[in-house]
């Protein structure tokens, strides 16, 4: 069945509402545009994300049900306080951003392909210089073998992709974002779209109309200066 999507314009910064995305596929809201730095800000800003695949246009999209944490929903349970305590691992923010990004565009069990194509690697790595984008990077010893990135928004703080290459390296990493985020914020954090496995973390499901109250409190939260400078971090026991 053919469907008409509104294609954006590649000089003026705009979208469509986001109540006009479709429902099949849901979420679909428009195409074309660009990925600036500035037009990507503003999706984010507006409950938007692009996400395509290759040979596809540049698709941008809305879900009517997005997967988020809750402030204090990521656990720092028995199981993990155990793992973390044998000092195999270790835990930074922003020192290794290109490296996560690549870790997570790297081809996975089941899934060859990748989503992550070398523009929305380019494009995020700008909103890293800008200081909109993150990383979280979880170490054995000298190698990197997790991690996670995504953007700043206010409080919250939209994640893109995370990977392991070691047993629960993604779930430290999404407790120390949780836990850093809070130093400033409630600790709100969106991953687009649900999954088992982000459920079984602790996700849950969230209306677009619910995420958009959301967003627009959020959006408001400034983090104090020097908050996202590159350093090492640790996990509190809670």
């Amino acid at each position: 069945m053919a469907i008409y999507l509104p294609e954006l314009d590649p000089v003026q910064l705009s979208f469509p509402p986001v109540e006009q995305a479709l429902s099949q596929p849901d979420g679909l809201l428009a195409m074309g545009g660009d990925l600036s730095a500035e037009r990507l800000v503003l999706a984010y800003q507006s409950g938007i994300f692009p996400w395509f695949s290759e040979g596809d246009p540049l698709l941008w999209w809305s879900p009517a049900t997005r997967a988020v944490f809750a402030p204090d929903s990521i656990k720092f349970n028995r199981t993990l306080r155990k793992k973390w305590q044998r000092g195999e691992l270790s835990l930074t923010l922003n020192q290794a951003f290109s490296e996560v990004v690549r870790g997570c565009a790297a081809p996975r069990k089941n899934q060859p392909h990748t989503w992550i194509l070398p523009p929305m690697q380019h494009a995020y790595q700008r909103l890293h210089q800008q200081g909109h984008a993150h990383s979280i990077e979880v170490w054995q010893h000298s190698k990197l073998v997790g991690g996670l990135y995504g953007i700043a928004v206010g409080g919250l703080f939209c994640g893109e992709s995370m990977f392991n290459r070691v047993p629960d390296a993604a779930k430290f990493a999404l407790l120390a974002l949780q836990q850093h985020i809070s130093h400033f914020a409630p600790g709100w954090i969106d991953c687009q779209l649900p999954n088992p496995f982000l459920q079984q973390l602790g996700a849950e499901p969230m209306s677009r109309a619910h995420y958009l109250n959301l967003l627009q409190q959020q959006v408001k939260i400034s983090s104090p200066t020097g908050h996202w400078q590159p350093t090492t971090l640790s996990l509190q026991d809670e």
